[in-house]
C-alpha cells in the first residue's frame, strides 16, 4: 500500500514525526488530530454535504471520514433508537462522542489479533480448533469436529449452524456464522496465554491510542446462539485509527504492529472460492460475486457496486461501518441505527461525487 509523497513533501526534513514513510499522518493518542480541509484539496463541498446529510438522515450517531490520516470531516448526531440499538450503545467520552458496541465489526478486529499470533507463531491456522479448545467444544461428532480448523471459523466454513451442531463437512459451504466464529476469541487467548482484554490492549489498542476501546459482556446475548457474549465497544474516532492502521498495511507511524506481511495479504484477498467477497473475517468489495451474511447463496457483481473496488471493510449489525479504500487513501467510520438495506451502496455514491479527480496521493 505505498504511496508517493506529492511534490511539496518531497523533502524529507519537512515531513513531521507523526508523518510515515508511507506519507501517511498518524494521530497522536492525545493531544488535537490534524484536520484537512476539504476544499484545500479538492473536494466538492456541496457534494460531501449531500453525503454527510444523508448519512445523518440514515439514523447515524457518528460518522469520521479520514483521508490519509488527517480528518476530512466528522460529526456527532444524537439518536434515539428502538430498544436494538440502545443495548449497543454504551455511553459517551468526555468529550461527547458516542461509544457503541460494534457488533460484528469486531470480527476484522479479532482477524488482525488473531495475525498478530499467528506471526508469533503462537496460532496456527491450519490446525484444529480442538488443538486450542479441546474436543467437545462443538456438538458435532468427534470425526467431524476434529475436522474443522480454526481457518474454517475465520472463513465461514465451519459446517456448523449457530448453535454448533453439524451440517455438512467443513469447508463445502459459506455460512455466515457468529457463532461459530465467536470460538476465535477463546482459541486466541489459549493461543497467547493472555486473557482477550489484555492481549488487545498490548498489541492493538494501546500502541494506536485506540483509548476508548474496550471488550465489554454482553447480558442480553445470553441463550442467543447467534451472538457473542462479549462485544466491542470503541468510538468512530477509535474506529478510525483501526482503518487506518490497515490502510498503512498494519503498521503504526513506522512500527509494524503486525509483522506478518502474508497473513495481511491473506486477510484482505478471498479466503475461498464460494464467497470471493469474503477475506479472513474481513468483507471485500470489486469481487466477480459476493454472499450476504444471512443470504444462502452468492450472486454476482460486487458487492458496493458504487465504490472502489479496492474497497475493503469490516461491517457489523446496525450498519457499523469501517471502510478502507487505499487507492483514496480514505477510511470512512460510521456508527448509529439501522440504517436501510441500500445505504452501503447510495453512500459511496454520494461521496465519490465529492471526491477530487486529482489525489493529494497517489498509488
Amino acid at each position: 500500500m505505498s504511496r508517493t509523497l506529492s511534490a511539496a513533501l518531497l523533502a524529507v526534513a519537512l515531513i513531521p514525526a507523526s508523518i510515515g514513510a508511507d506519507g501517511l499522518y498518524f494521530p497522536p493518542a492525545n493531544g488535537q488530530w490534524a484536520h484537512v480541509d476539504p476544499a484545500s484539496v479538492g473536494w466538492d463541498l456541496k457534494a460531501l454535504d449531500a453525503a454527510l446529510d444523508y448519512t445523518r438522515s440514515a439514523h447515524s450517531s457518528s460518522l469520521v471520514i479520514l483521508l490519509n490520516g488527517r480528518i476530512l470531516a466528522e460529526r456527532e448526531w444524537d439518536v434515539d433508537g428502538p430498544a436494538r440499538y440502545a443495548r449497543l450503545r454504551v455511553g459517551k467520552t468526555s468529550d461527547g462522542r458516542v461509544i457503541e458496541d460494534v457488533a460484528s465489526a469486531q470480527k476484522s478486529l479479532v482477524a488482525f489479533l488473531a495475525g498478530v499470533a499467528e506471526g508469533r507463531h503462537q496460532l496456527d491456522l491450519t490446525a484444529p480448533v480442538d488443538r486450542y479448545l479441546g474436543a467437545g467444544w462443538s456438538k458435532a461428532e468427534r470425526s467431524a469436529e476434529s475436522a474443522i480448523t480454526v481457518r474454517h471459523l475465520m472463513t465461514m466454513t465451519s459446517g456448523l449452524n449457530d448453535s454448533l451442531a453439524y451440517l455438512q463437512p467443513a469447508g463445502d459451504s459459506w455460512r455466515y456464522n457468529t457463532g461459530a466464529y465467536s470460538r476465535m476469541i477463546g482459541v486466541i487467548e489459549k493461543a497467547v496465554g493472555a486473557d482477550i482484554q489484555t492481549f488487545t490492549r498490548d498489541v492493538l489498542t494501546g500502541p494506536t491510542g485506540m483509548t476508548d476501546s474496550r471488550w465489554l459482556p454482553r447480558p442480553w446475548s445470553s441463550g442467543n446462539d447467534a451472538a457473542n457474549p462479549i462485544g466491542l465497544a470503541t468510538t468512530g474516532r477509535d474506529l478510525s485509527r483501526y482503518g487506518l492502521l490497515i490502510l498503512a498495511g498494519g503498521k503504526w507511524n513506522g512500527n509494524d504492529l503486525l509483522r506478518n506481511p502474508a497473513y495481511f495479504r491473506q486477510m484482505l484477498t478471498p479466503s475461498q472460492p464460494l464467497n470471493p467477497s469474503y477475506g479472513l473475517l474481513w468483507w471485500l468489495n470489486g469481487q466477480a460475486r459476493f454472499q450476504l451474511a444471512g443470504a444462502t447463496v452468492s450472486q454476482p457483481g460486487s458487492l458496493i457496486p458504487s465504490a472502489p473496488r479496492d474497497l475493503v471493510a469490516a461491517l457489523g449489525a446496525l450498519d457499523r461501518k469501517c471502510y478502507i479504500v487505499p487507492s483514496l487513501g480514505l477510511v470512512v467510520t460510521r456508527l448509529g441505527d439501522q440504517t436501510g438495506e441500500a445505504f452501503n451502496n447510495e453512500f459511496w455514491k454520494l461521496l465519490m461525487k465529492a471526491v477530487p479527480s486529482q489525489k493529494p496521493f497517489e498509488r
